[in-house]
């Protein structure tokens, strides 16, 4: 795939334009890419503050009886997305899925443990330990290349 970007300072509105043989995959996801909109920071609650929450802050978003929180080094933040919604929303090559009711920051893993029968358990920087359930183990291997 080539990339071509030309300035013209006499452009009022940016144009983007895809030429392709066909439309692959690789093209739809490009096109997704550039449509969605694109949400650089999440609101989350904490002792009835409402806080701005840089993805690159959070850790791990899990529900909770019912309930979804987002966990960053200066505490849990309750979200008012739903854990599906963030799922789309969120970075998918830093924010991955583990389970139904978790998501993890794959820059805040300090390591993965193999040596669970059937699933994967996670050491976090912070000292958290979660696990992968096992619907989710194929997935998160594919991610990591293993």
């Amino acid at each position: 795939m080539k990339l071509d970007v030309q300035i013209d300072p006499h452009i009022e509105e940016s144009i983007i334009r895809i030429i392709a043989k066909e439309l692959n995959e690789d093209i739809q996801k490009l096109i997704r890419l550039i449509s969605e909109p694109n949400h650089s920071y999440i609101l989350g609650s904490k002792e009835h503050e409402l806080s701005i929450l840089e993805p690159t802050t959070i850790i791990r978003i899990f529900s909770e009886s019912g309930k979804v929180y987002a966990k960053t080094d200066s505490g849990e933040y309750l979200l008012r997305l739903r854990l599906y919604e963030l799922d789309e929303q969120l970075d998918k090559r830093i924010f991955v899925r583990i389970s139904n009711s978790e998501i993890i920051n794959l820059k805040k893993v300090k390591s993965f443990d193999l040596n669970f029968t059937g699933t994967i358990c996670v050491h976090l920087k912070n000292g958290d330990t979660t696990f992968v359930s096992r619907r989710y183990v194929s997935k998160i291997k594919k991610v990591l290349g293993i």
